[in-house]
């Protein structure tokens, strides 16, 4: 991840125009750390390993606790039978040490071969899903953890047999390591369970549908902000940092600064952009830009695209599934009718909401911030222009797809169904030229939601 730093360069001066007031949800503050961290494998163990050592810390407290109390009791005889158990336990928790990291060696391996398969057969996009999977960050987790707790139990066992002398029976110790490695046990089974799933296509297509909706939902529903009335262009703000793609902007600190400056900032590379250093990042309009410090970490680049803001990138996944299905190496028109079913789906639900330039409000509801999304026009052919190029020799695809544009057309308002149309029409042209039997033409141009049901 890199968080660019980004400068104001002084423009024309001008005034700021006033919009509506109706409100919308304001994004969290945290919410571009909180997807960063998902998109990483180190923080879930670092964090699980740090909260081991203050278990163990706090177990081998409370075990030093019981044996002073003990001693202060002159209840040598239970302290006896507290280090008779804790002996016998000694053995348990070596074979759960050295178990421990044959596991990690599973999973981590089970966890390449998902990838790489994945990779090799879906799309090098849906990598992603892997690395955000939670069932396989909570078991490497828990497994590292059970580990280090293991080790650390081993360190304090005591060699003194005296009970008026010894001075720690790690019997907490070694019933929480028990515990943890039940825990891991049964994580162990769910995620073999998880990871059989990813490597099944239609679990991957729902995933990133699901994820894509959750994105859809995420947008302002209010009515698009025309440009246009922003005002003069009074400042640029540039991007210095590295180049890589436009990941996702601070929405909640952009506003905040905006708001403090009394201007109104419009964003104008589109999410999923790929950025320079010295590329143009917002125009500011209605007075001088904000401060640099004001704006630092709004705008995060990286090396590849994210769901976290990003209405396309669903679409583009779900597109890259198809393209590869239908390749001549693969041939798998079933799969790509899988991936249009998803893609029917997901513009049906963007089908009645604002599309374009979307504004997002500070808390007195004045917009503040105006950020570029892909309108309907674009969506459409995200979803359907590079697949309708290879459909024509699938009858299967083209039956999908020619029952997937009827649906959107009963379902997108009238000024949508232009897009749609021209979709339709193509893929009719392109079935002609392609197919010269009539009657194979008839069947391949026939609407079907089930392909070849």
């Amino acid at each position: 991840m890199s968080d660019g730093l980004i400068t104001g360069t002084a423009g024309p001066a001008g005034p700021t125009r006033a919009f509506g007031q109706e409100r919308v949800r304001r994004p969290r503050v945290l919410s571009p750390l909180r997807e960063h961290l998902r998109d990483t494998m180190w923080f879930a163990p670092t964090a699980g390993l740090v909260g081991s050592m203050v278990l163990w810390w706090a177990a081998a407290e409370l075990d030093a606790e019981i044996v002073r109390m003990l001693q202060e009791s002159r209840d040598y005889d239970v302290i006896k039978s507290l280090i008779g158990v804790a002996n016998d336990a000694k053995a348990v928790i070596n074979t759960i040490g050295s178990a421990m990291m044959t596991f990690i060696g599973v999973v981590f391996s089970i966890s390449l071969v998902a990838v790489q398969m994945a990779s090799g057969q879906f799309s090098p996009r849906v990598v992603r899903l892997y690395v955000r999977s939670r069932i396989t960050k909570a078991t490497l987790t828990v497994f590292m953890a059970t580990f280090l707790f293991a080790l650390m139990t081993l360190t304090s066992f005591d060699s003194e047999r005296d009970p008026r002398l010894v001075t720690n029976v790690p019997l907490i110790e070694s019933i929480l390591a028990l515990l943890m490695v039940l825990v891991s046990l049964l994580l162990f089974v769910a995620y073999v369970n998880g990871t059989v799933r990813m490597m099944r296509i239609g679990f991957v297509i729902d995933r990133i549908a699901r994820d894509a909706l959750r994105v859809a939902a995420r947008q302002p529903i209010e009515l698009p902000v025309d440009a246009g009335r922003l005002g003069p262009e009074t400042a640029r703000i540039t991007h210095h940092g590295r180049a890589g793609v436009l990941r996702d902007v601070n929405i909640a600190r952009a506003v905040r600064a905006a708001r403090r400056q009394g201007v109104v900032l419009r964003l104008i590379p589109r999410i999923g952009d790929f950025v320079v250093p010295g590329t143009p990042v917002f125009t500011v309009h209605g007075g001088a830009a904000p401060s640099r410090r004001a704006l630092r970490y709004t705008v995060s680049v990286g090396v590849e695209r994210t769901f976290h803001q990003d209405l396309g990138f669903g679409l583009r996944q779900l597109s890259d599934i198809a393209l590869r299905a239908l390749s001549p190496a693969v041939n798998d028109p079933t799969t790509a009718v899988q991936a249009l079913d998803r893609i029917v789906q997901f513009l049906a639900s963007v089908a009645p909401y604002p599309l374009g330039a979307l504004g997002h409000r500070d808390r007195l509801g004045a917009i503040r911030l105006v950020q570029s999304v892909p309108d309907w026009t674009a969506l459409v052919d995200l979803g359907f222009a590079e697949i309708r190029a290879y459909a024509p020799g699938n009858p299967q695809v083209t039956r999908r797809m020619l029952a997937g544009l009827d649906d959107l057309l009963l379902l997108a308002p009238e000024e949508r169904r232009e897009p749609l149309l021209r979709h339709r029409d193509l893929l009719a042209q392109a079935v002609q030229r392609s197919v010269p039997e009539p009657a194979d033409r008839a069947f391949a141009l026939r609407p079907d939601r089930q392909g070849i049901g």
